[in-house]
């Protein structure tokens, strides 16, 4: 099982829970894959319509920035816990 962890405002997708529990393991592609079929409006907020991260959504695995140990090939391993952050903007 690998824990996904999501901040308010992504908790809307998935009627106000913060902490969700996926099966898969292996890639953080299969994770975001699982994530889609249960909530899919959360997976539109996390992924473009190629499949893609979205460019202001920073995904954590194990507290490591997924964009530099490989995307969405990152490995996540049985147990791991994966932080979804969208970038908050200000002025």
């Amino acid at each position: 099982m690998v824990t996904v962890l999501l901040p308010g405002p992504l908790r809307s997708e998935t009627g106000g829970e913060g902490r969700l529990t996926v099966a898969a393991a292996g890639s953080l592609r299969a994770v975001l894959d699982e994530l889609a079929t249960t909530w899919p409006r959360l997976a539109r907020r996390i992924r473009d319509e190629r499949g893609e991260l979205r460019r202001y959504v920073n995904v954590y695995v194990d507290g490591e920035d997924c964009r530099h140990t490989g995307n969405l090939e990152t490995m996540v391993p049985e147990g791991a816990e994966v932080q979804i952050l969208p970038s908050v903007a200000g002025g």
